[in-house]
């Protein structure tokens, strides 16, 4: 299976469970890998038959900056159906952290993997 991916996508949003942290909002980053064949681009080298990554990163950018989840979880998961409702991808891995959300630790977050049979 071949990969298209997105590294270090950091977006601002409300999220998590504290009072405070329903009134800032916080970075959430994500590096995501999508799981599609490339063939078909790389033979017509025409947009059109690849995941538009630029399109992903909007569609997640927006998608995010509206929610306002408590859990890291629950971002997670619903990114990751949203993203197999909008692009034609087989299997998704996603890494979604919260940098300074534990004193002491550069980030933390989930790492959560689905097929298109799971979502």
């Amino acid at each position: 299976m071949d990969k298209v991916f997105i590294k270090e996508l950091c977006i601002e949003t409300v999220i998590g469970v504290y009072d405070w942290e329903r009134k800032i909002k916080q970075a959430v980053c994500i590096d995501l890998e999508l799981g599609t064949q490339i063939s078909a681009a790389s033979d017509s080298d025409n947009i059109e038959d690849a995941v538009d990554y630029k399109e992903v990163a909007k569609t997640v950018k927006s998608f995010i900056q509206k929610s306002e989840f408590l859990l890291i979880e629950a971002l997670a998961e619903q990114t990751i159906k949203l993203i197999f409702a909008k692009f034609n991808v087989t299997h998704v891995k996603g890494r979604f952290s919260k940098p300074g959300a534990v004193t002491g630790s550069k980030e933390v977050g989930v790492i959560i993997e689905r097929t298109k049979d799971e979502a």
